[in-house]
């Protein structure tokens, strides 16, 4: 997607899938005329461990709910690893769609949805950076850098518009879970599985994030220690790349923001002062399926062939 505002593009509705390890949502969503406009979103429940058949049933049964009335071509939001060029899926042994390796999804997409011209890709935590970007919380700045806190650590580093993914100012590939701390790389520290790891080191009991949060809530001295040091030690990894990227806003999303008055401070603390401080994003459960339709409707897609 170039830095396309709002009334350079055609309005019109475009159709979007936004796919998770656990759901899938599908959408239609209105942009170009003012504020964006999400209509007829279809959740469907997704089991990121299930076998291709079952994965891609899921995904055309949420797309096959939206009648977009014309052809189109699709935005597609969804994790990687993932060929988002090709549309050919490269998920092995990261624990989720490992089934859909090598499968080419881009060519099952556009034979089995609806009108479907063709499809365009993008990373999940990019879509989402670019919504914030175009509607919410990035909106006016020049250069965003946004992060998605869920299963690990998403990212993109946007400048007009444009992801940067390469280039001294970002980190490889423009995402943060590629960075070290501590000897190792980043979600060793900051992921559901680091923090459930950390908290059962500390306290001998095994529990998921949102108990551990809740545990801190009432006075765990322990949780609340695992999410400080957690979210403290982000804020100094990420905190030289905000500065060499000249970020003028820090967007922050995704499922653990729910748990923000315990992981916000510590988070900001370990950013520097000559930083942005972090902000929540202003439409946190639309923002993904924004930026894909922005994406659809203005960069490089799938097309028919």
């Amino acid at each position: 997607m170039s830095g396309v505002r709002a009334e350079a593009v055609r309005p019109g509705a475009v159709p979007v899938l936004e796919i998770g390890g656990t759901h899938v949502t599908a959408a239609l969503v209105r942009i170009g005329s003012g504020p964006a406009e999400v209509a007829a979103p279809h959740r469907e429940p997704l089991d990121g461990g299930g076998t291709a058949d079952a994965v891609t049933a899921a995904l055309l049964r949420a797309g096959r709910s939206l009648q977009p009335g014309w052809p189109a071509r699709w935005g597609v939001a969804l994790p990687g690893p993932f060929d988002y060029a090709r549309g050919i899926a490269r998920y092995h042994g990261v624990g989720k769609f490992d089934a859909l390796d090598g499968l080419d999804l881009g060519a099952l997409l556009r034979s089995g949805l609806p009108g479907c011209t063709g499809v365009a890709f993008v990373n999940d935590a990019e879509a989402f950076v670019r919504g914030e970007w175009t509607e919410g919380a990035g909106r006016g700045h020049a250069r965003v850098v946004g992060i998605t806190l869920g299963t690990g650590v998403g990212s993109a580093f946007l400048r007009g518009g444009v992801a940067v993914t390469s280039g001294p100012t970002v980190p490889p590939e423009g995402r943060a879970d590629l960075l070290t701390c501590d000897g190792g790389p980043l979600e060793d520290s900051v992921s559901r599985r680091a923090l459930i790891a950390g908290y059962q080191r500390a306290s001998g009991r095994r529990l998921d994030v949102r108990e551990i949060a809740g545990a801190a809530r009432t006075g765990d001295a322990a949780a609340g220690r695992v999410l400080a040091d957690a979210f403290g030690l982000l804020g100094r990894t990420l905190a030289p790349w905000l500065r060499r990227f000249e970020a003028g806003a820090l967007v922050v999303g995704g499922s653990m923001t729910g748990s923000w008055d315990l992981i916000g401070p510590p988070f900001t603390q370990g950013l520097t002062a000559d930083v942005p401080p972090p902000v929540l994003a202003r439409r946190p459960q639309e923002a993904g399926l924004i930026g894909a339709a922005w994406y659809a409707a203005t960069g490089p897609g799938q097309e028919e062939r």
